[in-house]
């Protein structure tokens, strides 16, 4: 009887523990569910080969005797279902926030391409930097159109701005807020640290000039590590040439409207989903690389890539037949 109730328990109790494992590997150059993944009313031209975004796949609900398979699986691992679904959040408010983070990361891959190709984007003020006072002129969701009577076609035009400016000086701001008309409102430039020149206080953040100008599509992934090869579908998609050569390059990272990436989870399992889906090079953020480079697939090679200028750069170098950084 105790060998039967154990056995009961250890097929049907669900245990503490999920197991993460590679997931898919769409290649986001292509088509889902019978349509591009990625659409845009802009000038676009031919491309080849596969830019592969990776996921991880999680099994929640694991018995015991479930788990204990997962573990032994060298493709597999387990860890406290705590540490991936806070306990304090629901399962609605975990897929609302993986679901937004997705979309935030659809928007700053399009914002990053056009921002690398310098084409006009609008500029919002993001949330508050850590460790700056928040400026009462200006609110999170304000769209700027001009400083000091400069137009705002782009981050760096904000920076160009504010050129010869001091800190404590007062400028003008032509912003839109919500569905108001365009207004002016005075703001007291403050000082960033390692800078002597004045600065609005705020995280700006791009994003295209018309919600559809740059379209996404793609169901049933969530969370932000996907920004990266969306923007370099972008860039591919909207310049002449082939950006992968013909190659199947994989890769991952967050990524913000600047084009800075940033690390992501799960690496190790990301690299064996590219494996195999066939990917030879998978672009890795440069936080990333010591995991990365622990225990690699065979004939994968990586690259090492801190912002969308460098993955662009790389993969110029591959199709050179030369070899970029490695991690």
């Amino acid at each position: 009887m105790l060998v039967l109730l154990v056995g009961l328990i250890g097929a049907t109790v669900p245990t503490p523990w999920v197991a993460i494992g590679p997931g898919p590997a769409p290649n986001v150059l292509g088509d889902s569910e019978g349509k591009p993944v990625i659409t845009t009313n802009l000038p676009t031209y031919p491309t080849s080969g596969h830019l592969n975004m990776t996921t991880v796949q999680i099994t929640d609900g694991l018995t015991l005797f479930k788990a204990l398979e997962m573990w032994a699986n060298p493709e597999r691992q387990v860890v406290p279902r705590a540490s991936l679904f806070p306990p304090d959040e629901s399962q609605e408010e975990i897929d609302q926030k993986n679901d937004k983070d997705f979309t935030d990361s659809q928007t700053n891959a399009a914002a990053a391409a056009l921002t690398y190709l310098k084409m006009p984007t609008r500029v919002f003020v993001g949330p508050q930097p850590p460790g700056l006072p928040a400026n009462p002129a200006l609110q999170t969701g304000d769209q700027i159109l001009t400083v000091g009577g400069h137009p705002i076609d782009s981050v760096e035009d904000v920076r160009a701005a504010l050129t010869g400016t001091q800190p404590g000086q007062q400028v003008t701001v032509r912003i839109q807020r919500e569905d108001a008309g365009p207004q002016d409102v005075v703001v007291t430039l403050t000082q960033l640290a390692g800078s002597a020149q004045g600065a609005l206080g705020i995280g700006p953040v791009a994003k295209p000039m018309t919600d559809d100008e740059i379209t996404i599509s793609l169901g049933g992934i969530g969370g932000p590590s996907a920004g990266l090869m969306f923007a370099l579908a972008v860039v591919d998609k909207l310049t002449p040439g082939e950006l992968t050569g013909g190659r199947n390059i994989a890769g991952t990272g967050e990524i913000t409207s600047e084009g800075t990436v940033g690390p992501i989870g799960g690496i190790g399992l990301k690299l064996i989903g590219a494996h195999r889906e066939g990917a030879t090079v998978f672009l890795v953020p440069g936080q990333n690389c010591e995991e990365a480079k622990a225990n690699p697939p065979d004939g994968l090679q990586l690259v090492r890539v801190d912002t969308l200028t460098d993955a662009v750069a790389d993969l110029d170098l591959l199709r050179a037949g030369r070899t970029p950084p490695g991690c």
